[in-house]
């Protein structure tokens, strides 16, 4: 083999290489909302790629806390689905997303926010480590519970309303999003 063929053949290879190793950090991440989420982009930047959080994304934004999320962090974020936001009225959503109410949805939200990178296994060995439930001091001042529930992570809030995770472990390069079925709220 000549050195032209080879160093064609090298080229090509490596080509391969790098074209197959994109997606794969995509692979290694559960799908949300139908989009691929991928761990080297913020929680924002992956947030508004999923059909499934156009709400969370219109109230980060309502609510100016796309920069924070979008920061070093490391950050976990709790984030309710649009279905989740659908459980609440659509005159008590219309009211949050109002500009005099933008400190209360700011609130809300810091509420799902957790100031360090915590995935489910970490969030499980608490949980037994606490005897079965361990609260979870947020960003925004709330004490979430948690909970296992038959493999399955439950965050209680401080009205005594519970979530599920129902997609966990999506990495992100500032954290990890655990998706969630309600939108949980301080004690107000």
């Amino acid at each position: 083999m000549d050195q032209m063929t080879r160093f064609t053949l090298m080229t090509i290879a490596a080509t391969a290489v790098a074209a197959l190793a994109t997606p794969a950090l995509a692979q290694d991440n559960p799908m949300v909302g139908g989009a691929a989420m991928y761990p080297d982009r913020t929680i924002v930047e992956n947030a508004v790629n999923s059909a499934d959080h156009e709400t969370l994304v219109a109230a980060v934004k309502q609510a100016d806390l796309v920069e924070t999320l979008s920061g070093e962090g490391p950050f976990t974020v709790f984030a309710p689905t649009d279905a989740a936001f659908d459980r609440i009225s659509d005159d008590s959503l219309s009211q949050l997303m109002m500009d005099q109410h933008k400190g209360q949805l700011a609130q809300i939200l810091t509420c799902h926010v957790v100031a360090t990178s915590a995935m489910s296994d970490a969030i499980a060995g608490m949980i037994a480590d606490d005897g079965g439930m361990h609260p979870v001091p947020t960003v925004g001042g709330c004490t979430l519970q948690a909970k296992m529930s038959g493999g399955t992570i439950t965050l209680t809030d401080e009205r005594g309303r519970s979530a599920d995770v129902t997609i966990a472990d999506v990495r992100q390069s500032n954290g990890v999003i655990h998706v969630i079925d309600r939108v949980l709220l301080p004690a107000m």
